[in-house]
Order: C-alpha cells, then structure tokens, then sequence
C-alpha cells in the first residue's frame, strides 16, 4: 500500500503493544477501583482530572515540539511514563496513590500524543491522511481487543487477583518502549522560536492566528467531547444491568475488535466522501447508541449496540484528526492538535464529572440520554456548517 511507511508501521506498532498493557487493565479499572474505596462519582472524577492533565500536557508539549522540531523525544517519554505507572498501581493499591499514577499514565498520553500525530501526519499527504490515521487506529486498537484478552484467560484462572494482572501489564508496555528507539526525527522539520523556552499556556495564542476552518471544526468536536464521558460508564451500566464480569469484558472486547476492523475503511471512506461527511456519520451512528442502550435488556441487544458503537468511534477519532492535520500548517501540525486535544481532555473531565453526578443524584439513563441528545445536535452542526 503506497501510502504506508516504515514510520507509519512502527508508531502503528508502539501504540498497539501500549494499548494492550492499558486494556488489560482498563475493563477491570472500575472493579478494582471501586474494590479499594472509589465511588461511582470519584471513579468519574478520577478519569476526567486524568484526561484535563493529559490534555494540558497535549497543548504545552505539542508547541514544544513544533518549537524546537524534534517528535520523537516526545513520542518515547510520553511512551514510558504510561507504561511505567501501570504496575505500580497495583503494587500501592491506595486512592491518593492511584490517583496520582493514574494521572501520571493519562499525563504520559500528553506528553507523545501531538508529536506522534504530527509524525502520522507528516508522512503522507493530504489525500491519504484518512487512511493513515485510520490505520495507525485499526493497531492501536487491536491492542485495545487483545488486552482484554489477555486479561480474560489471566482472570479465568486466577479471579480477581488483580494486582499480579497490573505487574504482567508492564511486559507488553516494555515492548512499546523498545520501539521507539526504532524511530528517527526527519530533518526537514521547521524550527520555530527555538530560542524562546515555551511557556505552558502558549499554545493558547494559536486560536487568534488559526484559520476559520479550524475554529469552527475544533467548536463542534469539544462540544462533542463534553458530553463524550469515558467508557467506563458504559461497562458500568452494562455491569449495573446484571451481568457478569466476563459479560462485561467480553462485550469491551467485541466493541474493540469490531473499531478495530473498522478504523481503516472508515479512514479510506472519508478519503473517499470527504472526512467532514465521514465525521458526522461517526457522531450520528454515537447519538443512536446512546440514546438508545439504557433501555436495552437482552445480551444480544448489548453486542448490537456495542458493534454500532465501535463503527461511531473508528469514523471519528482518526478522521478528526486527520481533519485537523489537513487545516493546520505545517509547521504547526503538533500545535494544532495539541490545542484540540487540550480542550478535548478538559471537555472530559466536564463529561465524566456530569455524568457520574447525573448517574448518582438522578439514575443511570440520565447521562446516556443527555449524551445522545447533544451528539446528534452535533451531527447536525457539522452537516450545515462549511469547512474546505
């Protein structure tokens, strides 16, 4: 396939091996969370001040990338911090302490997650930049099915015994952290005010000199965001509605293999139709799953959902980004995504706190329908919106 690269093959690779050590993890994260004292509304808490950490992180060192034009300095720290975190969550097993490596996990996602895409982005043109992105997501996402694999028989055979599960998750993040050193920043990367050191707010300054194209695209993907809370509170409703654990994470695994099956066709096909049109497929087919699912009563009408909802999000994570990358110059490529995925992560912490307060105080259809509601007004925007 012409628009592949050996870079494009390593980062697809590294996020892959990252994706199985966080999702062997991630479907028993609220289990275990909830095991040493988390409620339902700090499990919220916890995930949404992670993200708006990480998303900090995404805008501050994204400007620094562009700044002193290296990637892959960013692309291996931010690597390791991640995967380090992990098997000490399960050795201090205590909130404070989780909730400081948790964050420290989620602050390592912001340390690579600009520079990475700018070097997805700088490796093709804007004609495969659907493809690219969504095949870079079809890897990671494989890891996202494999881990909770792998988590699954681990757990067939040694239940609920989940800090050894935390240790053995460190091997595959070890193996990402290798591959990295595979990687070598091109040359012909601008440098832009290398000698100015970069202030943590600055890239705040890029939505004066940004484009029209890029405001408006960036407004309705954070509104989107805001009401996008984790994924967690999908398998807790799941797990709420009387199933099983193995239920819950076996329905977490379907989700991730049918995005993962999805990532790249959904990719090609916003090459195809436009990435625009593709997106609001993406937040349309979102709507529809969540208005829906907490009046779902039977396992079978869970896979339904699960499968329509992993179609949703392979057709609008990497096709947004890939979007973005189209606007902004450049020499700004990092920049303009670390600003969107800045506000994005603020826009979570926004969703998970909301939802994890409209959960407990009302019930938990309240999140899920507000949720649907919003998105499919969102699918709306951007049909009418214009956006070259």
């Amino acid at each position: 396939m012409k628009y592949l690269t050996k870079t494009i093959v390593i980062l697809s690779i590294i996020s892959m091996m990252t994706d199985i050590s966080s999702e062997m993890l991630y479907p028993i994260l609220p289990m275990f969370l909830k095991s040493i004292g988390f409620s339902v509304l700090w499990i919220g808490i916890l995930e949404g001040f992670a993200e708006a950490i990480a998303g900090f992180s995404k805008g501050y060192f994204g400007r620094m990338s562009d700044k002193i034009g290296k990637r892959v300095p960013f692309v291996r720290i931010g690597y390791t911090l991640s995967s380090i975190s992990k098997p000490l969550i399960g050795l201090f097993a205590t909130p404070v302490i989780v909730f400081f490596l948790r964050t420290m996990d989620r602050l390592g996602k912001g340390v690579r997650t600009a520079a990475r895409d700018a070097i997805l982005s700088s490796e093709t043109t804007k004609e495969f930049k659907g493809r690219v992105f969504g095949f870079h997501r079809a890897f990671d996402t494989l890891g996202a099915a494999i881990g909770p694999i792998l988590a699954l028989i681990y757990l067939y055979y040694y239940p609920e015994n989940y800090v050894t599960l935390f240790i053995l998750a460190f091997i595959p993040g070890l193996i990402g952290i290798l591959f990295t050193f595979f990687l070598k920043d091109k040359k012909s990367i601008e440098i832009t005010n290398n000698h100015t050191k970069t202030k943590f707010l600055e890239f705040l300054s890029y939505w004066k000199k940004s484009s029209k194209n890029f405001k408006k695209t960036v407004i309705g993907l954070i509104v989107f965001t805001a009401i996008n809370s984790s994924d967690m509170f999908l398998l807790l409703l799941v797990k709420h509605h009387g199933l099983s654990d193995s239920t819950v994470i076996t329905l977490y695994i379907f989700y991730n293999l049918v995005y993962a099956l999805f990532s790249a066709p959904m990719g090609w096909l916003g090459d195809k139709i436009k990435l625009k049109n593709s997106l609001i497929l993406g937040i349309f087919l979102f709507s529809i799953v969540y208005i829906f699912i907490p009046f779902v009563s039977s396992e079978w009408l869970y896979y339904l959902l699960f499968s329509v909802y992993g179609i949703a999000i392979s057709a609008i994570e990497g096709n947004s980004k890939a979007l973005i990358s189209n606007i902004a110059s450049k020499e700004e490529t990092a920049t303009a995504i670390g600003f969107l995925t800045s506000f994005q992560s603020l826009a979570t912490l926004l969703a998970s706190s909301i939802a994890g307060i409209l959960w407990s105080a009302i019930n938990p259809t309240a999140p899920f329908l507000l949720s649907g509601i919003v998105a499919f007004l969102c699918s709306v925007y951007f049909l009418f919106v214009k956006i070259k």
